[in-house]
């Protein structure tokens, strides 16, 4: 890399990290804790990138952007934020950000991006987010309190897609398991698009069955967001109906966007969904991952609907990560909707301010209809290891729409695999190395590696026998 690279982040072992990684890979670094430094630095002409953090003790980064596209038409700005939620995607892709990471930001990535961004040299003329987005009149505030919060590459993707999509007039589907919010983002894309001020109105079945309901259903919406919930769902008259309101040209055309839990493309070949329907219907997905596959999203989860149970008078709680990991073990069939039921009844029968790992283990096993738990976690079905990580890895390579997923995945899956494993053998044992060593069928020092490289933390107990 070649170029100049401005550094803005109040926590100096960040500064100090980028500092020595852009220096190995060729860039002269300046690095600050001060928005005011930055934005000197700016306005006399340094830098060629900038990477920035979002809280900062002087300010907030995001609202330096505009005046940094003032000033240096052009300049790429890469937001990093600890801020892992779905408003935090958008308003840097409504700033105009070159592209937003979330912490913890894998390294590689961002060397990647910064390269990227040093070598466009973006004219001015050609300055747009690189996660794209317009302006707004910051009226998606209120849905600051949406369940749409996560810092795992999966919902970053979704975060992503969903700044692409919201100003487009396309239809979109947006899909995934019951629980996972398909409406609430369908909600929050008509919220935070150009069509907020106009209705957001959910078709039902009842208003396809009438014959003048298309007619209502589009004065009603009048140029704003319908919502078809479920839609492979609707009787085969009620799916020509919506057909012939697609297809009718007028001014006050709403955008559509369909949900559904099912595979549309085998509803279509199995006859329950037309295939007109499925053709208009489908040319955008949003694929809405399970919470299953973003298990490390469910320490933010938690905490997120701790704080607002007790907005909404329940008693002050907190949970431990020693708590959190039987909610970790679960399989969710219910998703995000039935984990926050799970802590919501936890805020209030919690006997005391700490929520135990026992209390969890019980409201687990209440959830799964009186089924014996493991280790926190219900017993599964006979589906095979390798199957779960093929769907697995299908619905990642799905969000990534037609652009494949950032290099070196090979090393990151085999990470998400190798760490529980390492984990949780460890816990089996009793912490004790030479055992879990000779349970693994590796060496004693090539596992003393894996746990100094994999940040893996040892603790001595009573291991099983």
């Amino acid at each position: 890399m070649d170029g100049t690279v401005l550094v803005a982040d109040d926590d100096r072992t960040i500064r100090t990290v980028l500092t020595q990684a852009l220096t190995r890979a060729g860039c002269k670094v300046h690095a600050t804790s001060s928005l005011t430094t930055l934005m000197r630095w700016v306005g006399e002409g340094k830098g060629d990138v900038v990477i920035s953090d979002v809280v900062m003790p002087d300010g907030n980064g995001l609202e330096m952007l505009p005046k940094i596209a003032d000033d240096r038409p052009g300049l790429p700005v890469i937001v990093i934020s600890a801020q892992n939620t779905i408003m935090t995607a958008i308003k840097a892709a409504e700033a105009e950000a070159y592209d937003y990471l979330p912490k913890p930001f894998d390294l590689p990535e961002l060397m990647k991006r910064t390269a990227k961004a040093l070598a466009e040299k973006r004219a001015p003329q050609q300055s747009q987010a690189g996660i794209n987005g317009t302006s707004s009149d910051g009226g998606a505030e209120s849905h600051e309190d949406l369940p749409l919060v996560g810092r795992t590459e999966v919902m970053q993707t979704l975060y992503r897609l969903v700044a692409r999509v919201m100003n487009t007039d396309i239809p979109l589907l947006i899909t995934g398991e019951s629980g996972t919010g398909k409406s609430l983002i369908a909600r929050s894309i008509h919220d935070l698009s150009d069509r907020r001020t106009l209705p957001f109105v959910r078709a039902e079945a009842a208003d396809l069955a009438a014959l003048d309901g298309p007619s209502q259903l589009l004065a009603e919406t009048r140029g704003g967001t319908l919502l078809l919930d479920e839609v492979a769902d609707l009787s085969e008259e009620a799916q020509a109906r919506v057909v012939r309101m697609m297809d009718a040209p007028g001014d006050r055309q709403p955008r559509f966007i369909a949900t559904s839990q099912q595979n549309l493309a085998a509803a279509m070949e199995a006859g329950s969904l037309r295939q007109d329907l499925y053709y208009r219907i489908s040319g955008t997905g949003l694929p809405v991952p399970a919470l299953r596959a973003r298990v490390d999203d469910i320490p933010l989860l938690c905490a997120h609907f701790l704080t607002r149970a007790e907005n909404e008078g329940a008693p002050h709680r907190e949970m431990s990560d020693a708590a959190r990991e039987p909610l970790r073990q679960f399989p969710w069939p219910g998703n995000v909707r039935q984990l926050e039921n799970v802590v919501r009844r936890l805020a209030l029968t919690a006997r005391s301010e700490d929520i135990t790992v026992d209390e969890v283990t019980a409201a687990l096993g209440a959830q799964s209809g009186g089924e014996p738990l493991v280790a926190g976690r219900a017993v599964l079905s006979s589906e095979k290891l390798s199957e779960s990580v093929a769907q697995h890895l299908q619905r990642y390579f799905d969000l990534h729409g037609d652009i494949l997923p950032p290099p070196g995945l090979y090393a990151r899956l085999m990470r998400e695999v190798e760490t529980p494993l390492i984990e949780i053998s460890l816990a089996m044992t009793g912490g004790n190395q030479a055992k879990c060593a000779d349970l693994l069928g590796i060496n004693r020092n090539t596992l003393r590696k894996k746990i100094t490289d994999l940040d893996i933390e040892v603790t001595r107990r009573r291991k099983l026998m």
